[in-house]
C-alpha cells in the first residue's frame, strides 16, 4: 500500500507552507501529495487559503516524482470543460503525475460567500454528472465532441494540444455513497476515494464497487482504490496523548477516532492500522496532516510508516 500526505488547504495553507510541505513530501519518499479545493472554511475564522490548481502547476514544475493531485475540485465553481483543459495541461507539464479529482460540492459556506449556487441535492448530482460526462469526453476524445446537456453544452468541441498520457490523467471520484456515487465510479473513473472509513466499512463498499464495475462491464481491476482519512500520530505515548489533548475534541479517545476511521497511535499502532486497511483493499491511503508547520511530526511519520 502506497502512502499519501493530503492537505486542507483552506485551513491556513499559503505560499511558504506549501512548498516546504512539497519539499519534504518530496525527500521524505511518500507516494503523493493532494489537496482539498476550497475558498474557504465550512465555518469561522476564515484562514489563508491557497487557490489550488495554481499550486499543482507549480508542483507540476518543482517536484521530479511525487504524484499529486485535487480532492475534490466541485464541478458547482469548476467549470468542467476548464478543470479537464487545465487537468491535460498539468499533467503534460509534470510528466504524468497528475491525478484529477472531481466532486459535486459540499460546502454552505463558501458557495454563498462568492455567489454560486450548490443546488439542492438531486439538481447537484444531476449537474455533477453532467459535469462528468463533459471531462471525459474532452480529455479522451481526438476527436470534436458536442454535448446537449441542461447545464452544458459542446459543439465540436476539442481541446488542443492533445495529452501526451492517452486519454489524460486518471478521474478519481471521492465519496461513500452507495447510491449515487459508486455508480458514477463505476462508470466514469479510474479511481475510488473513500472518506474516513474503518477496514470493514472499505471492504463492504469496494466489494459493492466491484458488483456494480461488473453492471458496467469493466473489471475490478481497471478502477484503484485509495482512502482519505485523518492522522493523529505521536512518536511515543507521552506524545499521543498530547496529540489527543489538542485536538480540540475533549471526548475525542483514540478508539473513538479509529471507530471514525482516523489512523491513530505511536509509530508500531499506526503501522498495525494501515496492515489492516490494505487487508481491506486500500492501495493508497491519503492521510490528512493538519499540523501544516510540523514538518519535525511529518519526518517522523515517513520513518515511522515508510
Amino acid at each position: 500500500m502506497e502512502i499519501a500526505i493530503m492537505l486542507e488547504g483552506q485551513d491556513g495553507l499559503n505560499w511558504p507552507r506549501f512548498q516546504k510541505i512539497a519539499r519534504a513530501v518530496e525527500d521524505l519518499g511518500f507516494a503523493g501529495l493532494y489537496r482539498s479545493d476550497h475558498f474557504t472554511n465550512a465555518g469561522p475564522p476564515d484562514k489563508d487559503s491557497l487557490e489550488l490548481w495554481i499550486s499543482l502547476t507549480w508542483l507540476a514544475g518543482h517536484t521530479a516524482r511525487i504524484e499529486f493531485g485535487s480532492m475534490v475540485s466541485p464541478v458547482s465553481f469548476r467549470d468542467p470543460v476548464f478543470l479537464a483543459r487545465m487537468a491535460l495541461q498539468v499533467d503534460d507539464l509534470a510528466g504524468g503525475r497528475l491525478t484529477l479529482g472531481v466532486g459535486a460540492g459540499w460546502q454552505v459556506r463558501e458557495h454563498e460567500k462568492f455567489g454560486y449556487d450548490l443546488l439542492d441535492l438531486d439538481a447537484r448530482f444531476a449537474r455533477f454528472e453532467e459535469g462528468l460526462e463533459v471531462i471525459t469526453r474532452l480529455m479522451r476524445s481526438d476527436a470534436p465532441v458536442s454535448f446537449e446537456g441542461a447545464f452544458y453544452r459542446l459543439r465540436d468541441a476539442l481541446l488542443l494540444p492533445r495529452p501526451q498520457r492517452p486519454g489524460g490523467p486518471p478521474l478519481l471520484i471521492g465519496g461513500n455513497g452507495l447510491q449515487r456515487t459508486l455508480p458514477l465510479v463505476a462508470h466514469y473513473a479510474q479511481e475510488w476515494n473513500g472518506v474516513y472509513l474503518t477496514p470493514a466499512r472499505f471492504a463492504a463498499r469496494t466489494a459493492r464497487l466491484d458488483e456494480l464495475l461488473q453492471a458496467e462491464g469493466r473489471q475490478p481491476g481497471e478502477v484503484r482504490r485509495s482512502l482519505m482519512t485523518g492522522i493523529v500520530f505521536g512518536r511515543d505515548a507521552a506524545a499521543l496523548r498530547q496529540r489527543l489533548a489538542a485536538s480540540g475534541d475533549s471526548k475525542a479517545t483514540a478508539e473513538s477516532l479509529r471507530e471514525r476511521g482516523t489512523v491513530v497511535g505511536t509509530p508500531g499502532e499506526v503501522v498495525d492500522q494501515l496492515g489492516r486497511l490494505e487487508a481491506a483493499g486500500v492501495q493508497r491511503v491519503m492521510l490528512q496532516w493538519l499540523l501544516l508547520d510540523d514538518l519535525d511530526g511529518l519526518e517522523a511519520l515517513a520513518q515511522a510508516v515508510l
